[in-house]
């Protein structure tokens, strides 16, 4: 078994989600932040290469607008940033697309990205579905990440099933799910995280729901 050479992408864990009007509603932000701030301590320990996103929208945007409150990192991720980690700014859901932190993943050798941040719903399934596309396997930390309610035109969906539902459409075939706990051992291990692939969910569904 090949072990994978790691990197964490931590993806936009910026003020908005903890007092804006994108508010992680599940799992408790508070919560997820301390699995993310637990990812990159890990991180440091074991000498992964780390690359910290930040989304960003011109001044005067309603989210994430330059300079502003809510687009500043989380005083936890701030203090915890290391001069040999990789930021990037991205103003698109995947931190692939229009930045160049594809490139910079490649010359630390990695294949492997483990996603941690906001949100479930956007940016982490954008960040997980555009990595297949560019030969990277992709880990996302169920605990270290997070949704928020939707609602609009097609209907209403609560955070809570918003993530447990895109956290099992990401393990059947986009990416390996597992707890913070779960990839620390792994990680120490040198092993990567099972994960399940389209056939044996589509199979292990119709016997879920059988009858």
């Amino acid at each position: 078994m090949t072990s994978p050479r790691r990197a964490l992408v931590v993806v936009d864990v910026q003020q908005e989600y903890f007092d804006g009007p994108l508010q992680i509603q599940h799992p408790p932000r508070e919560e997820s932040l301390a699995h993310v701030t637990r990812a990159m301590d890990l991180a440091t320990e074991e000498g992964l290469p780390v690359v910290v996103v930040q989304h960003e929208l011109p001044e005067g945007a309603p989210v994430f607008a330059v300079g502003s409150a809510g687009w500043a990192l989380h005083p936890e991720v701030e203090k915890r940033l290391q001069p040999g980690w990789k930021r990037a700014s991205k103003d698109k859901g995947s931190v692939f697309a229009g930045t160049d932190v594809a490139e910079w993943l490649a010359e630390q050798g990695v294949d492997t990205v483990t996603v941690v941040g906001f949100m479930t719903n956007n940016c982490d399934i954008a960040t997980a579905v555009e990595a297949e596309g560019l030969g990277l396997a992709a880990e996302v930390l169920s605990d270290a990440s997070g949704a928020i309610h939707l609602a609009n035109e097609v209907g209403k969906v609560p955070a809570e099933v918003l993530h447990e539902t895109l956290l099992v459409l990401l393990h059947s075939n986009f990416a390996a799910v597992a707890t913070t706990e779960t990839w620390a051992s792994a990680v120490r291990a040198g092993e990567p995280l099972p994960k399940s692939d389209l056939g044996a969910s589509a199979m292990q569904g119709r016997a879920a729901f059988a009858g």
